[in-house]
Protein backbone atom coordinates (compact mmCIF):
# COMPACT_ATOMS: atom_id res chain seq x y z
CA UNK A 1 0.00 0.00 0.00
CA UNK A 2 0.97 3.59 -0.55
CA UNK A 3 0.42 6.47 1.89
CA UNK A 4 -1.43 9.14 -0.06
CA UNK A 5 -3.35 12.39 0.02
CA UNK A 6 -6.22 13.03 -2.38
CA UNK A 7 -8.62 15.90 -2.87
CA UNK A 8 -11.76 16.03 -4.93
CA UNK A 9 -15.54 15.93 -4.63
CA UNK A 10 -17.83 13.31 -3.14
CA UNK A 11 -19.57 11.34 -5.90
CA UNK A 12 -22.98 10.08 -4.79
CA UNK A 13 -23.95 9.71 -1.17
CA UNK A 14 -21.58 8.08 1.37
CA UNK A 15 -23.07 4.93 2.89
CA UNK A 16 -22.79 3.31 6.29
CA UNK A 17 -22.34 -0.44 6.61
CA UNK A 18 -21.76 -2.78 9.54
CA UNK A 19 -18.98 -5.37 9.65
CA UNK A 20 -19.59 -8.99 10.67
CA UNK A 21 -18.17 -8.03 14.07
CA UNK A 22 -20.87 -5.34 14.44
CA UNK A 23 -18.55 -2.35 13.91
CA UNK A 24 -19.85 0.42 11.62
CA UNK A 25 -17.78 1.65 8.67
CA UNK A 26 -18.40 4.10 5.84
CA UNK A 27 -18.03 3.80 2.06
CA UNK A 28 -17.67 6.77 -0.26
CA UNK A 29 -16.54 7.53 -3.79
CA UNK A 30 -14.46 10.63 -4.59
CA UNK A 31 -13.94 12.18 -8.03
CA UNK A 32 -10.42 13.56 -8.24
CA UNK A 33 -8.86 15.37 -11.19
CA UNK A 34 -5.42 14.29 -12.42
CA UNK A 35 -2.70 16.73 -13.51
CA UNK A 36 -3.79 16.35 -17.16
CA UNK A 37 -7.46 17.01 -16.35
CA UNK A 38 -8.77 13.44 -16.45
CA UNK A 39 -11.14 12.23 -13.74
CA UNK A 40 -9.99 9.50 -11.37
CA UNK A 41 -12.43 7.75 -9.02
CA UNK A 42 -11.22 6.90 -5.53
CA UNK A 43 -13.15 4.27 -3.56
CA UNK A 44 -12.91 5.21 0.12
CA UNK A 45 -13.57 3.01 3.15
CA UNK A 46 -13.33 4.46 6.67
CA UNK A 47 -13.19 2.54 9.95
CA UNK A 48 -12.41 5.21 12.60
CA UNK A 49 -15.58 6.40 14.36
CA UNK A 50 -14.83 10.11 13.89
CA UNK A 51 -13.93 9.61 10.22
CA UNK A 52 -17.07 7.54 9.62
CA UNK A 53 -19.20 10.29 11.14
CA UNK A 54 -17.45 12.98 9.09
CA UNK A 55 -17.84 11.07 5.80
CA UNK A 56 -21.52 10.37 6.46
CA UNK A 57 -22.06 14.10 7.01
CA UNK A 58 -20.99 14.84 3.43
CA UNK A 59 -23.19 14.87 0.33
CA UNK A 60 -22.78 14.53 -3.42
CA UNK A 61 -20.51 17.30 -4.73
CA UNK A 62 -18.97 18.30 -1.39
CA UNK A 63 -15.22 19.03 -1.51
CA UNK A 64 -12.97 16.78 0.52
CA UNK A 65 -9.28 16.12 1.19
CA UNK A 66 -8.35 12.71 2.59
CA UNK A 67 -5.17 10.91 3.59
CA UNK A 68 -4.79 7.17 3.99
CA UNK A 69 -3.46 3.98 2.48
CA UNK A 70 -3.94 3.81 -1.30
CA UNK A 71 -4.00 0.78 -3.57
CA UNK A 72 -3.99 1.41 -7.36
CA UNK A 73 -6.57 -0.51 -9.43
CA UNK A 74 -7.72 -0.76 -13.06
CA UNK A 75 -11.31 -1.23 -14.26
CA UNK A 76 -12.90 -1.60 -17.70
CA UNK A 77 -15.61 0.85 -18.79
CA UNK A 78 -18.58 0.09 -21.06
CA UNK A 79 -16.50 0.78 -24.16
CA UNK A 80 -13.82 -1.72 -23.13
CA UNK A 81 -11.33 1.01 -22.16
CA UNK A 82 -9.06 0.33 -19.19
CA UNK A 83 -9.41 3.09 -16.59
CA UNK A 84 -7.33 3.73 -13.46
CA UNK A 85 -8.88 3.98 -10.01
CA UNK A 86 -7.68 3.98 -6.42
CA UNK A 87 -8.89 2.29 -3.26
CA UNK A 88 -8.21 4.33 -0.10
CA UNK A 89 -8.50 3.01 3.44
CA UNK A 90 -8.88 5.47 6.32
CA UNK A 91 -8.16 4.13 9.82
Amino acid sequence: MIDGLISGRIFGQPAERTSKAGKPFALAKVRAATADGEILFVNVIAFDDATVTALLGLSDGDSVALSGSITPKVWVDRDGQHRPSLDMVLY
